[in-house]
């Protein structure tokens, strides 16, 4: 008799058993991998948004307004208070600044 009870008990259905592991993947990608590929997305459009006169900011903290954009995907920088030219990769850029409210 209690075989019959342990027989029963074993078999259970297998995706039962995946259920919570694919749960764990599915908040993951929810929470993770998909706000991380829309913040990239927005990255590479405001890279190739950018235009001669810009502000901007790099990764290296360095902030100057665009002179010129070269072909190879590297642009001229003009750093104040010396209005100093740096030649720095479209890719160290990292965000825009906004100079409208700095009046």
């Amino acid at each position: 008799m209690s075989f019959l009870l342990l027989q029963a008990a074993g078999q259970s259905n297998p995706v039962l058993g995946f259920l919570p592991l694919l749960l764990i993947i599915g908040i993951f990608y929810f929470l993770l991998f998909l706000p991380m590929q829309r913040q990239k997305k927005k990255q590479q459009k405001m890279l190739r948004e950018l235009q001669n006169g810009n502000v901007v900011l790099t990764s290296g903290g360095i902030v100057g307004t665009i002179v010129s954009i070269t072909s190879d995907d590297t642009m001229v920088l003009r750093v104040k208070p010396d209005n100093i030219k740096i030649q720095v990769a479209r890719s160290a850029v990292t965000g825009l600044v906004d100079t409208e409210g700095k009046k």
